[in-house]
């Protein structure tokens, strides 16, 4: 398993990257929909091509499964990079507008896609693939360049793109930046056409404070807190294994993670006993010694995890061992289940983001909505119902990035939907479409013919009662009476 060092960008060298970059932006090589195409093939190539040094190097982060890295990270971007390429052309084409005024008929009305410019992305360590690269996907297809900020938290995949990526990808538009919070700051305190971040709330408003000075569009995609309503008449079991699902995944370490539990006290028993069952079921051996289960990152991550846990009032119902990975590197942390768990407790003070599931008992669906609303929005709102009253209580009276209903994780797959916070939890939305459109700007086109002029003499002076007339025209529009019944909420499903 061959390990390759990736250096630090020079301080120094950081400006003139992006200088290079503005060049090529401006000489025009990344605006053909044929390069955007090749380039997003190029991508692909790059993942599939090199898909096993691609595991070796999140084993060695991360200690991830192989399964988690294929289904997880090289498959979304090998499946997105084909999706972005074949739609393209289709995304780019001008659109016609048609105006309703007869007297603008003959105008010429368009409305253009066209990339933003140069842009930054800021990626985070734990989904080190598909987290740096689905924003690539977008700024390619946008004809955008880009610099791709990768994290020193996962060395051995910012070692390995940054090897593969002047491969594959043109170097006169995309460049990778290494290193820490000196690099960082100082790829911040440059001017940039849009700025993706990816990563916690708390550096999010550094960045965020940083893209003000110049007035830089942003993208933040965080995490925060995501909660699970269950609905006790659901199927406890079922529920049981698709939470426990996502929160094995990454061992909890991921923005989407279900954070917490809030059920009815009727069905808490039954789901902690689903829960154990589901967790022998996909662990039969337990956990930390499993190939199928990933680490901790660090040590520092582990120390948090286990402070956590040190403090919280609540009681641990199941897992809460630690253990070294079976390499020899790095520590894991037992899924772990903990009942009793108050609104002021430890475990709630912010994200987990890790394989700790703290249960939270509520009076009823009522209760539990009340208490998601008085939270920051999360990412996402997952909930376990098959009634369709509550499945619209949740939507109207909650408000998160995405909700999910009776499954967790699986949102991801999707990927003709947008993926995004509100709030606290980030704003902006990605995937396929989105994605693009994240990187671009619409450009309204107007052209009025010459011929037309005589129609449009009015608006010179000096003016008369004839100009007044219909100059003042849309001053004296009917405006109907209102509906004051016939209509509700209904009318938004």
């Amino acid at each position: 398993m061959a390990s390759f060092d990736a250096e630090y960008t020079p301080l120094e060298e950081i400006p003139k990257i992006r200088t290079e970059l503005r060049d090529t932006f401006a000489s025009g090589l990344t605006l053909p929909p044929a390069f955007r195409i090749q380039q997003l093939h190029q991508l692909a190539r790059m993942c599939q091509e090199n898909k096993d040094a691609i595991v070796d190097a999140l084993t060695l982060d991360l200690g991830k499964p192989k399964i988690e890295v294929f289904s997880g990270e090289i498959g979304p971007i090998v499946d997105r990079s084909l999706y972005a390429a074949e739609r393209l052309r289709e995304w780019t084409r001008p659109e016609k507008v048609e105006v309703g005024t007869a007297w603008q008929k003959e105008w010429d009305t368009r409305l253009y896609r066209l990339p933003k410019g140069v842009v930054l992305v800021i990626a985070p360590w734990n989904y080190p693939v598909v987290l740096s690269l689905q924003p690539v996907i977008g700024a390619i297809a946008a004809g955008c360049c880009l610099v791709l900020k990768l994290s020193e938290v996962a060395p051995h995949w910012a070692s390995l793109l940054t090897r593969l990526l002047p491969q594959y990808l043109d170097t006169r538009a995309y460049r990778i930046v290494n290193g820490a919070v000196p690099e960082v700051t100082r790829a911040l305190e440059l001017q940039w056409d849009h700025i993706f971040y990816t990563g916690h709330s708390a550096v999010a408003r550094i960045v965020s404070a940083a893209a003000a000075k110049h007035l830089t569009p942003l993208t933040l995609e965080l995490g925060g807190k995501s909660p699970v309503i269950i609905d006790p008449a659901s199927d406890l079991t079922l529920a049981a294994r698709r939470i426990l699902y996502g929160k094995f995944n990454g061992a909890g370490q991921t923005c989407i993670c279900p954070d917490y539990v809030l059920i009815p006290t009727s069905a808490k028993a039954a789901f902690i006993a689903a829960y154990k069952e589901a967790y022998a079921e996909f662990f039969p051996n337990g956990c930390l010694d499993s190939d199928d289960y990933a680490s901790i990152v660090n040590p520092t991550h582990h120390a948090r995890l286990k402070g956590l846990l040190d403090r919280t009032k609540g009681r641990i119902v199941m897992g809460g061992r630690v253990g070294e990975d079976k390499r020899g590197r790095m520590v894991r942390m037992e899924l772990t289940v903990v009942d009793g768990v108050e609104e002021e407790d430890a475990l709630m003070e912010g994200e987990i983001f890790g394989p700790i599931l703290p249960i939270l008992e509520v009076r009823d669906i009522d209760q539990a909505i009340e208490f998601v609303r008085r939270r920051p929005h999360p990412l996402v709102l997952y909930a376990f119902t098959q009634d369709d009253d509550v499945r619209r209580k949740i939507l109207l009276r909650t408000t998160s990035g995405n909700l999910v209903f009776n499954d967790t994780y699986m949102q991801l797959a999707v990927k003709e939907l947008p993926f995004g916070g509100v709030g606290e939890s980030g704003h902006g939305r990605q995937f396929s479409k989105w994605s693009f459109d994240l990187f671009s700007y619409e450009r309204s086109y107007v052209d009025v013919p010459p011929h037309l002029e005589s129609g449009l003499s009015h608006r010179y002076p000096p003016y008369d009662d004839m100009a007044m007339a219909i100059m003042s025209a849309a001053t004296n529009m009917e405006i109907p009476s209102d509906e004051v019944s016939g209509g509700g909420v209904e009318d938004l499903l």
